[in-house]
């Protein structure tokens, strides 16, 4: 449906996740991947949302002068947020568990930004879920690190994972978020364009 909307258009999802591209394939979407390697720096006074929301644009801005009319470049950028600090992708396995342990029988945010850049203009949308853990022992901690390694995830764990079917409790707010795309915002939000006469 929405692909027919957006046939004028040329969507770049500028995200090297296999999580995110899954979700634009299975949104019905059609779309072409382009990478750039950024250093992902943030101002240190950042909290929660400006930070992914500062991040997005980081990324979409290295594509600065080169997109064309009726492209749509898509960026996001996710992180964990837990103790007024951001959980970002693991260093190494270390560093994995003492994450996973901080996340422990606690209550933590998850944070999405996209950002959707034209010739024209430059939008940003945020979303956050909230994530409650069980209790998680060291032995399956170090099962779920030795067996799916999520160091390419922020907080270390993937949702769709082992780690979510045993150790999440609850969540409040969108599932897709936790895994990197709030895929309801995204729709709507290209909706909106497709409804647009120029973008």
């Amino acid at each position: 449906m929405l692909r027919n909307k957006l046939k004028k258009y040329n969507l770049i999802l500028a995200s090297g996740s296999p999580r995110r591209q899954q979700f634009f394939k299975d949104l019905d979407l059609d779309f072409e991947i382009k990478l750039k390697e950024i250093e992902e720096i943030y101002p240190p006074e950042l909290k929660a949302a400006e930070i992914t929301d500062y991040l997005a644009e980081l990324k979409a801005s290295a594509f600065e002068g080169e997109l064309q009319p009726g492209d749509i470049l898509i960026t996001s950028d996710t992180i964990v947020w837990h103790n007024n600090k951001a959980l970002g992708k693991p260093k190494d396995q270390q560093d994995a568990f003492e994450i996973l342990k901080s996340l422990s029988n606690t209550t933590h945010e998850v944070i999405t930004s996209v950002c959707f850049k034209t010739t024209l203009a430059t939008t940003v949308l945020n979303e956050l879920t909230k994530v409650t853990f069980n209790e998680l022992s060291d032995e399956a901690i170090l099962y779920y690190l030795e067996n799916y390694k999520p160091y390419d995830k922020a907080g270390a764990y993937g949702i769709q994972e082992w780690i979510g079917f045993i150790g999440v409790s609850k969540i409040e707010g969108s599932y897709a978020n936790v895994m990197g795309m709030p895929t309801d915002k995204v729709y709507e939000y290209f909706c909106k364009l497709a409804s647009k006469p120029e973008i």
